[in-house]
């Protein structure tokens, strides 16, 4: 979906390793490396013995309640938040819904795709792409923001992003790589007095299950009702339903709080190598608090095809609403990773 401002809102990082992109190593896509683990693997597939019986989410949706300290009810198990997006879109009477930018562009293009008339709040890069509440419109009824934010990085206080609550506004917050965040901090995940939110959670980006499709939403009873009655029939299958159980485990939680501060320790990394190529224009915005960063470069479209010609792939960044051709979005791997990228990187700008 390319809009009249020429954003292709239906563009995402998967498509920079499509065919050719096979022997690229992958910095375009921010599922973690190395996922999903043995154990999870092994957990799907004994999954499998149990496919003749229709799918049976409860135990599931039980789970995901506990490990937000939530009643059953506020839970609803989706196939990815993808189809969260969608079902927000097709599901909620709302009249003026706004969506906060550079983040994600599957929320605007679910509403658009729903006949929807969808404002755009544009953060802005001068003051870090961090919020400001005040730029909503007042009379938004639905609200959408990301956090940590798609592909800015920006973590963004809870408390301020709860400050976009209102009476009869539905504030829909993409927490996708929280838990990619130490602590989960400034999540609203297992709120339940901010009013009118809803929070969504992917499984697929930390457990590398983005093949499966689960995630979940966290809202008020009589949203979650709505958004349910907008599903079709089995929705989730039995091995995403396990997937499901099994990554909100104490074990599985244990496993990402001890990744979300590898990611952080390779972040630092990743961005103190950026630093050296300041002369050259190469700047990243930040702080960085999420599994990628958000780079801008002079020339970023020619840097991207030297970069594949060197064995990188790399997310351009002109896709995204309010963001130009200068930026590019780069998955945060391992240091050896990194090292090989930063050659790449210093041997693309010297050849331009």
């Amino acid at each position: 979906m390319r809009t009249d401002d020429g954003h292709d809102l239906r563009h995402h990082g998967d498509a920079e390793v499509r065919g050719t992109g096979a022997d690229l190593t992958d910095l375009a896509v921010n599922v973690r490396a190395d996922t999903p683990p043995v154990w999870l693997r092994e957990h799907i597939a004994d999954s499998l013995g149990g496919l003749a019986a229709y799918p049976d989410g409860r135990a599931a949706r039980e789970a995901v309640a506990r490990r937000h300290g939530l009643p059953v009810e506020r839970v609803l198990l989706t196939a990815g938040a993808a189809e969260a997006f969608v079902l927000l879109a097709r599901a909620l009477k709302v009249r003026h819904p706004v969506v906060v930018h550079p983040q994600f562009t599957e929320p605007e293009a679910a509403l658009r795709d729903a006949g929807h008339t969808v404002d755009r709040v544009l953060l802005r890069e001068e003051d870090g792409f961090r919020l400001d509440p005040e730029a909503v419109p007042e009379d938004a009824d639905l609200v959408v923001i990301g956090n940590p934010t798609n592909p800015t990085s920006v973590l963004h206080p809870a408390a301020l992003i709860a400050q976009l609550a209102r009476p009869g506004r539905v504030l829909v917050v993409d927490e996708a790589f929280m838990d990619a965040v130490p602590g989960e901090r400034e999540a609203l995940a297992g709120r339940s007095d901010v009013p009118g939110l809803v929070v969504l959670r992917s499984l697929t980006k930390t457990w590398g299950l983005a093949g499966l499709r689960i995630g979940y939403v966290l809202a008020e009873p009589d949203t979650v009702a709505e958004l349910e009655r907008a599903q079709p029939l089995w929705p989730v299958s039995t091995p995403a339903l396990a997937a499901a159980e099994a990554c909100v485990s104490p074990r599985a939680l244990a496993e990402a709080a001890h990744a979300a501060h590898r990611i952080a320790a390779d972040r630092a990394h990743l961005v103190a190598g950026l630093g050296e190529f300041a002369a050259e224009g190469v700047s990243v915005a930040g702080p960085a608090e999420a599994p990628f960063v958000l780079v801008r470069a002079p020339g970023a479209a020619a840097l991207r095809a030297r970069l594949r010609e060197r064995g990188f792939a790399v997310r351009r960044g002109d896709t995204f609403p309010g963001l130009g051709t200068d930026w590019l979005r780069l998955a945060v791997r391992d240091r050896a990773t990194t090292g090989r990228f930063l050659q790449a990187l210093d041997q693309a700008l010297t050849s331009a």
